[in-house]
């Protein structure tokens, strides 16, 4: 038996409850996992809050992201005590995931522990890391340096937001963080950021063309807060896209693009092949400052996330949230 968070919907009812199961349960993997920490990111808090369609299987365990050992694999990669890590693959939405003490998973989705983390440390980065290092390497690709010019990060007190501020700041970028959390300044600031700037004036209609501010921009939020910010990006810029916190639509005009060449880069991290995977959690071990990111981390247990669920809806949180799910 494992303890596990359960999501079900029957006859129209939504029930999200901690509850225990026999292993037999588990669904078809090469690899039993046995999960040491898992994190509560916002495609979790929007499925255990029954806010959005996250879950397209039912019953579902929730935790797009996993860490631990190795118990059982068919697997040619791995073996028995290896410590792996397990980041999207639409875990959590169409198979069981994480937010349990245990999981059956394919080693197809998995990676070796990086070298230098700890799996609660892997945990503290998660998917929202991992997804904060994707858009950098974007930037990177397209040239970015820290000689350009500031990069703006919106959504900075997120997961994705945070992290993607330590990275931008330890890489020597001037970094301005987007925020509507009016306290945030100091916590932003200690994270990295030289400017923390008030988000409600990128989140209403702007003009096509704005004044050139960035040399590049990381958005989670889309909507008018991506369309404001694309708006503001110097000439031959870059915009790297990953979230959508603000809303799905992009209310905007091709003017960015066709009068000052800027690029929008789309950032996948749920099925982002193998090697860029490896290739980001390298760079996470190498640039991100482990003992740093303790300062973003709240670490809760499994029956605490129901509750954490509803606080990062609300807009209660900041940073990470790191699941201990033996306790």
């Amino acid at each position: 038996m494992f303890r596990t968070i359960l999501l079900r919907r029957e006859d129209g009812c939504f029930d999200a409850r901690v509850t225990e199961l026999d292993e037999v349960a588990l669904p078809e993997g090469d690899v039993l996992l046995g999960v040491h920490y898992s994190t509560l990111n916002y495609k979790d808090a929007l499925a255990i809050a029954d806010r959005g369609p996250v879950v397209r299987a039912w019953p579902m365990v929730p935790g797009v992201d996993g860490a631990g050992e190795v118990l059982e694999s068919n697997h040619p990669e791995f073996r028995p005590g290896d410590l792996v890590v397990l980041n999207g693959w639409g875990v959590g939405e169409l198979h069981w995931g994480c937010l349990a003490q245990k999981a059956r998973l394919k080693g197809d989705w998995l990676v070796k522990l990086p070298q230098g983390f700890t799996t609660r440390q892997a945990m503290a980065v998660g998917t929202a890391g991992y997804t904060a290092m994707l858009c950098v390497l974007a930037l990177e690709q397209h040239g970015v340096t820290p000689v350009d010019g500031p990069v703006l990060v919106t959504g900075a007190t997120g997961g994705v937001g945070s992290v993607a501020v330590m990275l931008l700041a330890g890489l020597g970028y001037e970094v301005v963080a987007l925020t509507g959390k009016a306290d945030a300044g100091a916590y932003l600031q200690i994270l990295g950021a030289r400017e923390v700037l008030e988000r409600a004036e990128f989140g209403v209609p702007g003009k096509p063309l704005q004044k050139e501010r960035w040399a590049a921009v990381i958005d989670t939020a889309g909507s008018h807060t991506l369309a404001n910010a694309c708006a503001q990006v110097r000439y031959g810029g870059a915009v790297a896209a990953c979230g959508l916190a603000q809303g799905m639509d992009f209310p905007a005009t091709v003017a960015p693009f066709i009068l000052r060449g800027v690029t929008l880069y789309g950032i996948d991290s749920v099925y982002a092949p193998l090697a860029r995977r490896r290739q980001a959690w390298q760079r996470l071990g190498r640039d991100l400052d482990v003992v740093g990111l303790e300062q973003i981390v709240t670490e809760i247990g499994l029956a605490q996330a129901l509750a954490a669920a509803q606080d990062i809806m609300a807009g209660r949180h900041r940073g990470r949230f790191v699941v201990d799910v033996n306790r």
